[in-house]
Order: structure tokens, then C-alpha cells, then sequence
């Protein structure tokens, strides 16, 4: 097996396999990009795990990997903002930019993107891989590649928390302490939050929580959703302004609906069953506003500014590193979680 570009490829479930595929060329308004390091998503190991997540199922072979960044090898036709020797963080999806979604700015619904590592579009666990110029950001000398691959996980924060309406000086609620959760918590708190509280299962998680700066954690069991909504009130002086759910457990929406103060919101980030039993007449009693959340838009330049002025340290989400050649230890790393793992970062370079 030659090595010119070593892809990491997902035939079906637990089947993984490396394989030299063809460099591709860069088109028009593409970039050639020299992947340097992508990190593995928990939508990774579903798909790896499961075949699928929800309507998107693997039915053919797929290039893992969405979170990455990369150095610009060579440009298409048309691109003027990047050039060879360029570093930069890769938005991984790309919609049609001419939809009702695209051109009223939400352009995460569109129906048309292309997203790395979605089915049926390959992903970026490769030597190479070509991207849309304008959805490439180029990266100051002073931030890291593993800092450019991680904006894809911190976008979905600065999403959530937009869209949930985190401002100065709230109470804020965050279910679930994985690497969404913990990204969630840096943002709310660099948006002003006064005090923000996160609940995991794991003692470990929330530990590293505490170190990442929670101002309270709640280690939850088999406590029902109203009594630990009120252990989050004792904790945080009232009920939530905003909760951010990012487990996807029937069991943690419930809590954040619960835990939310009158006239709140509910952002749902996580993704759980399709189907749950929910508290709805209290949420709609209280008028609180339960809010779907996609991945993001518009997000990725605010991600990158709150790395590069230090207000967001992402370096400490970081546990384990691996080599491409490594792909399969690395994603049952993530898998098990083994080794408190929390983020798993693999390098492309070879």
C-alpha cells in the first residue's frame, strides 16, 4: 500500500479500512488541502458503530471525518483569498447558496448541503482532500492545526448559545459534560454567563468540567428529572435562564425542561431516540421555548476569534493523539472512552 493519500473509510458497521485512494484536483473555487489533523466526532463512532444517524445511513463506502484542518496545497480557478502554504480550519459543510435557507442566512438547513462524513459525502481522514475556498479559514501563526479542527466542535457552541440567547450575566444549565458540553460551557461562559452549572453521569467529566471553569456540577443517577431540577436551582441561586442539552438522554431533557426557569429556553443540541416522553404541558404552561439546534452558520469566524484572542482555551478538550495509520485504535479510544479520553485528535501527515 503506497501512502500518497491513505484514507480512513467506512465500509459498514465496525468495518473500517485503510486504503490509498486518488488525490483528487482542486476545481473551480477549490482548494487541494494537505490534511494535517482531524478530530473524531461522536457522529463518527455512531457511524462506525450504528451504519447510520437517523435518515442518513452508510450504503456505500465514505471517507470518515469532519473536524479537521489542513495546509493549502494548491488552488483552483477563481480562488484569490488563499495560497499554497496557507493553514487553514475547514467548515465541513458546503450548502447551494441560492435557497430560501442559504440566502436568509441559514444555510445549516439547507437541503442541498454537502457535509463532510454525512452520507453519501465522503469526509477529510486522508492524506488529501479538496474544499470549497470560501468555506476554508485561514488560521493566524500563532493557532494550532489541533486548535483549527477544533472550531468545528466550538461552532456548535457559539450556534447553541446564539440561538439560545446566552448574554451577560445569566444562569446557565448545561446537560452533559462530553466535548460538546464542555465546549458549551467555555462559550457560554466567554458570552458572559455568570454562573453555569453542568451534569454528567462521570465524576471524571466533571471534574475536568470544574477545571474548564463550572461554576457547579451535578452528578445525576437515578434521580428523577424534578427532584434534580431543583438541586440545579439550589445550586445556582433560581432555575436556569437558558439550559443547553447536549447528552440527547430522555432522561437529561426532561431535567433541562424542569431545571429551566418561566419563560426559559431549551436548546437541544444532542442527539438521542427519535421519540421521548417529554414534561410538554409544563414547558408550555411556563412558556418555556424548546429550540432545535443543527449544526451551525455563520458561526466558524466568531469560533476562530475566540481561540485566537485567548478568550476560549480548547487545548485541554485534547486527551489523546494518534496517527492515521492508527485510525481503528483511535476511534475505539473514543468509543470506549478509554483512558478518560475525551477528545481524540488523529494526525494525516505522514
Amino acid at each position: 500500500m503506497t501512502t500518497e493519500n491513505l484514507s480512513a473509510v467506512l465500509y459498514s458497521v465496525n468495518d473500517i479500512r485503510l486504503e490509498n485512494r486518488t488525490t483528487p484536483k482542486a476545481q473551480k473555487n477549490e482548494v487541494l488541502l494537505r490534511m494535517d489533523k482531524v478530530g473524531i466526532c461522536g457522529s463518527d463512532v455512531h457511524y462506525w458503530v450504528n451504519g447510520r444517524i437517523g435518515d442518513f445511513v452508510v450504503t456505500k463506502p465514505m471517507v470518515l471525518g469532519h473536524e479537521a484542518a489542513g495546509v493549502v496545497h494548491e488552488v483552483g480557478e477563481g480562488v484569490t483569498h488563499l495560497k499554497p502554504g496557507d493553514r487553514v480550519a475547514i467548515e465541513p459543510g458546503v450548502p447551494c447558496r441560492s435557497c430560501d435557507y442559504c440566502k436568509g442566512g441559514r444555510y445549516n438547513l439547507c437541503l442541498d448541503i454537502v457535509f463532510c462524513a454525512t452520507p453519501p459525502y465522503d469526509g477529510n481522514l486522508a492524506r488529501y482532500y479538496t474544499h470549497a475556498a470560501d468555506f476554508c479559514y485561514k488560521l493566524p501563526d500563532h493557532m494550532t492545526m489541533e486548535e483549527g479542527a477544533l472550531l468545528e466542535p466550538l461552532s456548535v457552541a457559539v450556534y447553541a448559545c446564539r440561538r439560545a440567547g446566552v448574554t451577560i450575566g445569566q444562569k446557565i444549565l448545561i446537560c452533559g459534560a462530553g466535548p460538546i458540553g464542555l465546549v458549551c460551557l467555555l462559550t457560554a461562559k466567554a458570552m458572559g454567563a455568570s454562573s453555569v452549572i453542568i451534569t454528567d453521569i462521570s465524576e471524571s467529566r466533571l471534574e475536568v468540567a470544574k477545571s474548564l471553569g463550572a461554576d457547579h456540577t451535578l452528578l445525576v443517577g437515578g434521580e428523577d428529572a424534578e427532584t434534580l431540577g431543583k438541586q440545579v436551582a439550589g445550586k445556582l441561586g433560581g432555575p436556569s435562564d437558558v439550559t443547553i442539552e447536549c447528552s440527547g438522554a430522555e432522561s437529561s431533557i426532561r431535567l433541562a425542561i424542569f431545571g429551566t426557569k418561566s419563560g426559559g429556553v431549551v436548546a437541544l443540541v444532542g442527539r438521542g431516540p427519535a421519540e421521548i416522553k417529554l414534561p410538554i404541558v409544563n414547558a408550555a404552561v411556563r412558556e418555556v421555548d424548546i429550540r432545535g439546534i443543527f449544526r451551525y452558520a455563520n458561526c466558524y469566524p466568531t469560533a476562530l476569534e475566540l481561540v485566537a484572542s485567548g478568550r476560549v482555551n480548547v487545548k485541554p478538550l485534547i486527551t489523546h493523539r494518534f496517527k492515521l495509520e492508527e485510525t481503528v485504535k483511535a476511534f475505539e479510544t473514543a468509543r470506549t472512552g478509554a483512558g478518560g479520553a475525551i477528545k481524540v485528535m488523529i494526525s494525516c501527515s505522514d
